[in-house]
């Protein structure tokens, strides 16, 4: 489910600030494919007590510290584990928060988020900067697929019947969003929030 324009232009302004810091304090990387060591076309980072990584050789994982710094991963702010509440319908608070950082010409193949302990919590995603197009089927990766385009400021949660669905980005629309990110050569944020250990 998309909820259009959920936030409001003051705060994503407030989201972006506290980016900057993160991304002070946990540089953004370049994950890989696991087997194929294939490095992705976007840049990532985390915050919260765990974060999301990947890489040849120990493949999807969550881990408590930065892959290249070996550092604690940043504590969640407020600001951003606050997405959560009003959109998951989940008791818990969320653990992990990845930070998907696109440029022009960067995109998601499909996938699923299966490395979270219990699928009952959803996952929660907010955009910010430029639109996208999105992606979303059903739970075979060659099923038919629906396309969406996802604005600075959209909500977007997988979560019940849809929380293992394959999605993905498959292309920027660059020059779309006024917002200034705190990467130059970024052109759209993905905050993906989600509870990796039940």
């Amino acid at each position: 489910m998309v909820h259009k324009g959920a936030l409001s232009g003051l705060a994503q302004q407030s989201l972006v600030d506290v980016l900057a810091a993160i991304i002070k304090a946990a540089p953004l990387y370049t994950p890989a494919m696991p087997v194929t060591g294939r490095p992705f076309s976007v840049q990532m980072t985390n915050c919260g007590p765990l974060g999301w990584v990947s890489d040849r050789v120990g493949g999807y994982r969550y881990q408590e510290t930065h892959p290249i710094t070996e550092q604690p991963w940043p504590r969640m702010p407020t600001v951003i584990a606050e997405i959560w509440r009003p959109y998951s319908g989940h008791p818990d608070p969320p653990d992990a928060c990845l930070v998907n950082v696109y440029s022009e010409t960067a995109k998601m193949g499909l996938h699923r988020d299966m490395d979270e302990e219990d699928f009952g919590a959803p996952v929660v995603s907010a955009s910010l900067g430029d639109d996208c197009l999105f992606r979303v089927g059903g739970t075979k990766r060659d099923g038919p697929t629906t396309s969406l385009r996802l604005r600075s400021g959209d909500v977007l949660v997988l979560g019940g019947e849809t929380r293992l669905s394959y999605h993905g980005v498959g292309r920027v629309y660059p020059n779309t969003s006024a917002i200034e990110l705190p990467v130059p050569e970024a052109r759209r944020i993905n905050l993906t929030l989600r509870r990796a250990r039940g």
